[in-house]
């Protein structure tokens, strides 16, 4: 039987050979460790030649490219809106169907996302790995600590087009 078979037949089979003792992640193929590898030593080696941003994988270099040419080359048959990433376009349709494909296990709540489904198990555990480096206050979303950083830095980046006023 040829490679590329046995490393698809992995797939179906959530057979994962290759696992990072670092953090204990296994995969179906070793080209995919490899690449994982790159977020512990954060090393991005493909740059991109426009505005020099830097990636870990070749494939989010290429996706990233759309966003200098505004090519969306996916759109919805249903009501035409276009992506420029497959995947955006597949989030999308389930907007269309009100499909919600992810269940908690604890409280039985859907999800279009598997990420939303990831945040609601946060509630779940209490866990709040986004701590303040400043007071050190936590939170289990990153961008409610982002917003957590505006009261110490007294930042108001959003104002009011009619009177001026900022607002945090």
């Amino acid at each position: 039987m040829c490679d590329s078979l046995n490393l698809h037949y992995l797939t179906h089979f959530k057979e994962k050979p290759y696992s990072w003792e670092l953090c204990g992640k296994a995969f179906s193929q070793k080209k995919i460790l490899n690449q994982h590898y790159l977020t512990h030593t954060k090393e991005k080696p493909h740059m991109c030649v426009i505005c020099g941003r830097a990636f870990t994988q070749k494939s989010s270099l290429n996706v990233h490219y759309l966003t200098h040419t505004n090519e969306k080359p996916h759109s919805c048959e249903i009501c035409g809106k276009a992506f420029s990433i497959k995947s955006n376009l597949n989030l999308h349709y389930l907007t269309h169907t009100k499909e919600k494909p992810h269940s908690c296990d604890v409280c039985g709540k859907e999800f279009n996302r598997t990420k939303n489904l990831n945040l609601n198990y946060l509630t779940h555990t209490n866990e709040k790995p986004h701590s303040c480096q400043i007071c050190g206050k936590a939170f289990s979303i990153k961008s409610n600590l982002n917003l957590h950083y505006l009261t110490h830095t007294k930042e108001k980046p959003h104002s009011c087009d009619v009177c001026g006023k900022a607002f945090s």
